[in-house]
């Protein structure tokens, strides 16, 4: 091999050297924290919180709030991937949580009103048989 060539390929050599170094050190960076699945956590929590799902589904609203709690650990032992399946965890927890309050609250006032419904057609039975 003459001069040229060697110093050719031994420059090739350090540059994908360097290129392997800078991947290795990338892989090796820290992951940033999943924010926008904590937020929605915690905004899907506050949603619950604001139509009553402490009284209505309290289990799903608690284990929303325990997801979120364990997001927070992780975020801080910097172990970002659990955070986020525990944050996005989390969310659809309390999602749940205000679903299932909807449909409780909707279902009570379907049932106030069959009740008043079952009133009134008893009030009109009784109001047509007194008349001649």
């Amino acid at each position: 091999m003459n001069a040229p060539s060697k110093a050719h390929c031994s420059s090739q050599l350090r540059a994908a050297a360097a290129f392997t170094g800078m991947l290795m050190l990338a892989a090796c960076a820290s992951t940033p924290p999943p924010t926008a699945s904590l937020q929605a956590a915690h905004q899907a929590i506050s949603n619950a919180e604001r139509a009553e799902a402490g009284h209505y589904a309290a289990a799903e609203l608690g284990e929303a709030r325990s997801k979120l709690a364990s997001a927070d650990t992780a975020v801080s032992q910097q172990k970002m991937t659990m955070a986020e399946q525990y944050a996005d965890e989390s969310r659809v927890e309390a999602q749940l949580a205000s679903a299932k309050t909807a449909d409780l609250k909707a279902r009570a006032v379907n049932d106030e009103m069959a009740h008043s419904n079952g009133t009134l057609i008893e009030e009109m039975q009784r109001n047509s048989g007194a008349k001649p």
